[in-house]
């Protein structure tokens, strides 16, 4: 039997809300009236949900909460904010706790929210956090304390299939891979999973891909098209590069977040949706909301659980785990004899900078798998770019120990890396990338001529 926790300083409104979870509940609840006592039940029961009514004086009460429920992270926390709050939406998204309820809210809200807590409760007490001995989780490699926070983050959200994912992470970290995840655990994992790529497709496009159309909507509209949104009903949306989303679609998908509603292009009447939206980007769109390129208000939407991939050169422990899988999955595929790194090129390659991600290193196993031979990958077998990812303390020995090297080709290798790791991270536009490295985009341009490296971004 689960133990539910009030914490509300006003007696009035903390009497009613117990009325109403002893109702809803056949639990114990525990009130507490100053957060030192909510803290003090934290710490010697064994509480299931926390209720936390935030206070008049918002600001002390929401640090209050965010002191108390950071330290009991088993415990699902539900913030209730008051009708006259006047906090920033973004300091309460931000505040850790796993539900919302605003003030003053129906009984059937109610009764959502502490079914989704008690769900949501369960799943964590089910599944086991541990890393599968194969250090691959939903089809994710890794093996690194980052990447195992990540994991625990995806399985948290396991049994919530409503609320908007924002995933962050420079290209070719595998966002697609973390989306995918997130909708096989949910509930609504027996439905569609629909990704669409907001990049790639012309503006032109992207509304009718999205929305559908009805027949005669524009030339060449024979018929009606169902979107893609349709097609994802009862399941999961996935938005990748929803930064390069135009402003006039960002209110169109807004309403859909907000009305569970949208208009087919050339219709008026309205179709009711049921979709989860899961979201993802490399760009920062904290900066892109101060520019004015992206609405704050479906920012705010989006980012209401964020998660952030770490770049590969950010957890090097998962190289070497991340070569055997794909020499096994590339070898075992084309029915040739499973290859080994050698030591010594995987120590080069951990060193690497990687700018392309997991999505260049699979590449570079994928090549290995056509080209190489022999039963062994010597540094001498793979692109010398990989063999120049020596940090400063190894440059400064080299030095010391009276080793020749060319100074103006160290710092030409060193400037190329640059170049490309900022390229990959701003997805191949060359007016980010210009930015990234405080460059004018003239500049860049010439360097990226002379250097002649937009071939060897489009080997990455």
């Amino acid at each position: 039997m689960p133990h539910i926790l009030l914490f509300d300083s006003n007696s009035a409104t903390r009497n009613e809300l117990i009325n109403d979870l002893t109702a809803e509940l056949t639990s114990q609840c525990l009130e507490a009236d100053t957060p030192e006592l909510a803290h003090d039940f934290l710490a010697s029961q064994d509480i299931s949900l926390f209720f936390y009514c935030l206070a008049t004086d918002n600001h002390t009460s929401l640090e209050n909460f965010r002191a108390i429920n950071s330290q009991y992270e088993s415990v699902i926390s539900v913030l209730i904010i008051p009708e006259d709050s006047s906090l920033p939406t973004k300091q309460i998204l931000q505040s850790g706790a796993h539900f919302f309820l605003h003030a003053p809210f129906a009984k059937r809200e109610f009764s959502e929210i502490i079914c989704r807590a008690l769900q949501l409760h369960q799943s964590q007490k089910r599944e086991n956090t541990a890393i599968p001995p194969d250090n691959s989780f939903q089809g994710i490699i890794g093996q690194s304390a980052s990447m195992q926070q990540l994991f625990c983050l995806i399985r948290r959200l396991g049994d919530d299939g409503d609320s908007t994912v924002l995933i962050q992470g420079e290209s070719g970290t595998g966002k697609e891979l973390v989306a995918k995840a997130l909708h096989a655990l949910s509930p609504r994992r027996n439905n569609n999973f629909v990704p669409i790529n907001c990049a790639a497709i012309p503006e032109e496009l992207l509304e009718s891909e999205l929305f559908g159309y009805e027949k005669g909507a524009f030339t060449g509209a024979i018929n009606n098209k169902k979107g893609r949104i349709q097609h994802a009903q009862g399941g999961t949306l996935f938005l990748d590069e929803i930064g390069d989303m135009k402003p006039a679609l960002q209110a169109k998908l807004l309403r859909v977040i907000q009305e569970k509603e949208f208009e087919p292009v050339g219709s008026v009447k309205s179709i009711k949706t049921d979709v989860r939206i899961v979201a993802a980007t490399h760009r920062n769109l904290d900066e892109a909301v101060k520019k004015g390129a992206f609405r704050e208000d479906l920012y705010y939407r989006l980012n209401v659980i964020p998660l952030q991939i770490p770049p590969l050169r950010e957890r090097r422990d998962d190289v070497a785990i991340l070569l055997k899988t794909f020499t096994q999955r590339f070898c075992t595929s084309k029915h040739r004899n499973i290859f080994t790194f050698a030591q010594p090129t995987i120590s080069f390659l951990e060193k690497y900078p990687w700018p392309g991600n997991v999505r260049e290193l699979e590449n570079l196993v994928q090549r290995l798998s056509i080209l190489h031979l022999g039963d062994t990958v010597e540094p001498k077998d793979i692109p010398e770019k990989y063999l120049h990812g020596i940090n400063a303390e190894e440059a400064i020995s080299f030095v010391n120990n009276n080793n020749p090297t060319d100074f103006n080709s160290r710092v030409s290798e060193f400037e190329d890396r640059l170049i490309l790791q900022a390229l990959m991270q701003a997805g191949g536009n060359k007016k980010e990338a210009a930015e990234l490295l405080n460059l004018k985009r003239t500049t860049l341009l010439e360097k990226i001529k002379k250097k002649q490296l937009d071939k060897a971004l489009n080997d990455l």
